[in-house]
């Protein structure tokens, strides 16, 4: 994940490519997200005055969705499935267990910075309920036992 001091050219252009599109600001802030793992305060000031938009306009999409984030995610982000299948399978039980493993609620991050736990709607793995994602690699069938060793292999 790069710092985010300054935009970089390539999506100072892409936000100039875009700019006078409609529908242009959920194309804009899934690629700034893309850039730096969420959207920061800075990012979306800058976005705002780029576009030409009210910043209260891209805070009214960015808490809409809950694909954007406004905090840095950790090293490696836990995203446990709470859909259908997930829940009724024990998802939830996962995230009390993580929270309990981790020390941080869902949407927070260790204090080292390494980790970061959040609740998803559905993975797309519904045959391997519970699913679990650390960094992008799927876990399915995850038990409670599990997520020590899971979590060893991420520290």
């Amino acid at each position: 994940m790069k710092e985010e001091s300054a935009f970089p050219k390539e999506l100072i252009a892409f936000i100039d490519e875009w700019k006078a599109k409609p529908g242009n600001l959920i194309m804009v802030l899934h690629r700034v997200q893309e850039e730096f793992g969420f959207i920061s305060r800075e990012s979306a000031d800058r976005v705002a005055l780029m576009l030409d938009i009210p910043l209260a306009t891209i805070y009214g999409v960015i808490s809409f969705y809950h694909f954007f984030k406004t905090v840095k995610p950790g090293d490696s982000n836990i995203q446990v499935c709470l859909g259908t299948a997930c829940y009724l399978k024990g998802g939830d039980a996962l995230i009390e267990e993580l929270t309990n493993l981790l020390g941080v609620a869902e949407g927070e991050v260790t204090e080292d910075g390494k980790f970061s736990l959040e609740g998803v709607r559905c993975v797309g793995c519904c045959g391997l309920a519970p699913v679990l994602t650390v960094g992008g690699e799927v876990f399915g069938k995850v038990t409670k036992d599990e997520l020590p060793g899971i979590i060893a292999k991420f520290s």
